[in-house]
C-alpha cells in the first residue's frame, strides 16, 4: 500500500508541477494581462493540491526506504531534500509574490525576474523528480539498466 500511495502522490505532483510549468510559459507568451493573473491565482490554488502530494510522497518515500541502502536510495532521498527546498524556499514565496504583483497589474522587471526564477526552479523540481521517478522504476524492478556493452541494434 505505501509503494501504491508513493506512485500516485509523486505522479499527482509531478503533473501539477509540470502543469504549473507550462500554462506559465504558454499565458506569458500569448496571454493578457487578465489571463496572467489567472494563471498566478490558478497556481495559488493548485498549492492545495501539490503540496500534501508532496508531503505524502516524501513521507511515503522515507517509509518504504526506511530499512533500505543503496547508492539509488541515497541519490533519491538527497533529490528530496533539494526538490522540498526549492519548494519552500523558492517556489512557494514567488508564488505568493507573482500572484501579488499580478494583481496590482506590476508587469515590471521585478515581476519578469521573479517568474524567471520561478521557472528556474519549476523545471529543476521538474527535472529532479523525474530522476527520482526513473530510480524508482529501476529499484521496483520495472525497468532494468541498460547493458553498456549491448549493441544499439539489440535495444529496440
Amino acid at each position: 500500500m505505501k509503494i501504491k500511495a508513493h506512485v500516485i502522490s509523486a505522479f499527482i505532483a509531478f503533473l501539477t508541477i509540470a502543469l504549473f510549468f507550462s500554462s506559465t510559459i504558454v499565458v506569458e507568451i500569448i496571454g493578457s494581462p487578465d489571463s496572467i493573473y489567472f494563471v498566478k491565482k490558478s497556481i495559488l490554488y493548485g498549492l492545495l493540491i501539490l503540496i500534501p502530494a508532496m508531503m505524502a510522497t516524501g513521507i511515503t518515500g522515507n517509509l518504504i526506504a526506511k530499512n533500505k541502502k543503496g547508492k539509488l536510495i541515497q541519490k533519491k532521498l538527497t533529490r528530496l531534500k533539494i526538490i522540498a527546498s526549492n519548494g519552500v524556499l523558492i517556489l512557494i514565496p514567488c508564488a505568493f509574490l507573482l500572484e501579488s504583483l499580478a494583481g496590482a497589474g506590476n508587469y515590471n522587471e521585478w515581476f519578469y525576474s521573479i517568474q524567471g526564477l520561478e521557472l528556474i526552479a519549476g523545471a529543476t523540481n521538474l527535472y529532479f523528480l523525474g530522476l527520482n521517478m526513473k530510480d524508482g522504476f529501476l529499484l521496483s524492478g520495472r525497468f532494468k539498466k541498460a547493458n553498456k556493452t549491448m549493441p544499439i541494434s539489440n535495444c529496440w
